[in-house]
């Protein structure tokens, strides 16, 4: 990886990590509103953001989630599987629109939550379904209302030009 793509993700997990520990009471458990996840959608620009915003799940999970190895697991696994997911989507259909891209790993997202869902099952007991909605609602109410925002971060920003290709 070349220094530019390293410092970039860096700062990518840096940003979700500081995001996530100042909105901690909304960032985890059955109702979560995780405002990082905002990152997410850094995948639409440039897949090499998934380095960044896995080691920014990860050390969020790590130093802030009362579930220990469980979110370690979980949650660093269903953020991997979502981004790679859309990425894989979204170059096999050739998808060129960023609000299409958007979408697509808006609800890709809201769909592997079913992942969280089932690691609150496991540890907390809770009902599997209300668990899924609740998680997913809150994964799509934060991805849609951030997309605006990241579309317009892209102009000034240009993320694509950020990180090496």
């Amino acid at each position: 990886m070349k220094t530019k793509t390293l410092v970039t993700n860096a700062i990518v997990a840096a940003l979700y990590v500081a995001i996530t520990a100042v909105l901690a009471p909304l960032s985890f458990g059955a109702v979560q509103l995780r405002f990082a996840e905002m990152f997410n959608h850094l995948v639409v620009f440039n897949k090499k953001y998934i380095v960044g915003i896995v080691s920014g799940v990860c050390i969020s999970n790590l130093f802030f989630s009362s579930l220990g190895v469980y979110d370690l697991v979980f949650g660093v696994g269903q953020s991997l599987v979502a981004l790679l997911l859309t990425s894989g989507l979204i170059r096999k259909a050739k998808v060129e629109n960023v609000w299409l891209k958007m979408i697509i790993n808006t609800i890709v997202f809201s769909l592997t939550m079913a992942i969280i869902a089932w690691e609150l099952v496991l540890v907390f007991g809770l009902p599997f379904w209300a668990t899924y909605l609740t998680t997913g609602i809150g994964e799509m109410i934060v991805l849609v209302l951030t997309m605006p925002v990241m579309k317009a971060l892209n102009t000034y920003v240009d993320f694509n030009r950020r990180i090496e290709k």
